[in-house]
């Protein structure tokens, strides 16, 4: 049995969920990584703190463009075993919501299918970072009559999408996905394509250094409330599914173990709901926290899973075989890291 370490390309290597992949990827010690990311100075910032032999990058500045990845998989696509597809933009301040959001999303993941079929023989599997957002309908959330499973999609229309950034995300995951979907059927291709469909990712950054005074969008929701004051009112707006992106990044992985049992699987990562009162109420179990922060009103979104639209993902349960992160580890283990880097811990 050969002992050789697999060749990964990860696009977007520098992303909260791509950090703990490629950690992964490398603790198992099957794998090299060669990861893209905008410029030298992420890629310098990541070899630092990875220090590993395995882990090279090289550098695509702009994904909107198709041909973006065509330079390094001539150069490397011979060596590459398998793609995971994790780069698209994640903004909500964006003044054009189809040029910032869904064009870079759609031809991102379109120049990189055909960059793998036209440049990389040896291609197995591919997998691509989706969204729950993908899957969710938004505007039917709080309808407990309407059941998702991974055979769901969003319904929303361009049209729509271009209403508000938030609807131009969900547009925007869900034709990404859908188009590797369709590349993968009109190419007829012989690798393996699998789907990540995350809902919130929560949990620590991969490293301390990567903890500043505004995080990627779902840690902020925690960040927020760690640094709220005993007095503040709680956004009973935010409510949705959650998972620990140490689940998340594990979920990538799966599949390039194991290609045709994940071949053609959309893989719904949720662990259960939650709301900002469920943060708060296990961020004030929290010794350092605990009289400082925000309390709301506990316990009341405890019935949160029968208001909400219900999540079935036992199909990815299955296929994946894992249990999964609390999501008290993953508040506990987010906010014990910003406290730490804060020296408050």
């Amino acid at each position: 049995m050969s002992t050789e370490k697999k060749t990964v390309f990860l696009s977007g290597a520098s992303g909260y969920i791509a950090q703990h992949t490629v950690k992964q990827l490398l603790d198992s010690g099957k794998f090299k990584v060669i990861g893209s990311v905008r410029s030298e100075e992420k890629g310098n910032s990541l070899a630092k703190n990875f220090n590993s032999p395995d882990l090279s990058f090289v550098y695509v500045k702009d994904i909107s463009s198709e041909t973006a990845f065509d330079e390094a998989f001539k150069q490397y696509g011979s060596e590459i075993d398998y793609v995971v597809h994790t780069a698209s933009p994640v903004a909500f301040d964006v003044t054009d919501v189809n040029k910032d959001l869904i064009i870079p999303a759609k031809i991102g993941s379109t120049g990189i299918f055909k960059a793998s079929v036209k440049y990389a023989p040896n291609l197995k599997h591919f997998v691509i970072t989706s969204s729950s957002f993908a899957i969710l309908d938004l505007l039917r959330e709080n309808d407990h009559s309407l059941h998702l499973n991974e055979q769901s999609w969003n319904p929303i229309t361009f049209e729509d999408s271009l209403k508000d950034a938030v609807q131009g995300y969900c547009y925007s995951k869900k034709i990404a996905e859908q188009t590797v979907w369709k590349l993968g059927k009109e190419l007829n291709v012989q690798f393996g394509i699998t789907a990540i469909n995350p809902t919130y990712a929560l949990g620590p950054q991969c490293f301390d250094s990567s903890v500043t005074s505004v995080l990627n969008v779902s840690c902020e929701f925690v960040n927020k409330l760690i640094h709220s004051k005993s007095d503040s009112e709680i956004d009973k707006s935010f409510v949705g599914p959650n998972i620990d992106v140490r689940d998340v990044a594990r979920a990538h992985i799966e599949p390039l173990l194991n290609s045709e049992k994940f071949n053609g699987q959309r893989l719904l990562l949720s662990n259960g709901r939650f709301g900002a009162q469920s943060i708060v109420d296990i961020l004030n179990e929290i010794p350092q926290l605990k009289g400082k922060i925000a309390v709301g009103t506990p316990h009341s979104d405890d019935d949160i899973q029968n208001r909400m639209s219900v999540i079935n993902n036992e199909k990815t349960k299955e296929l994946l075989g894992f249990e999964f992160i609390s999501l008290e580890k993953s508040i506990k283990d987010t906010a014990s890291q910003i406290l730490k880097v804060e020296g408050k811990l």
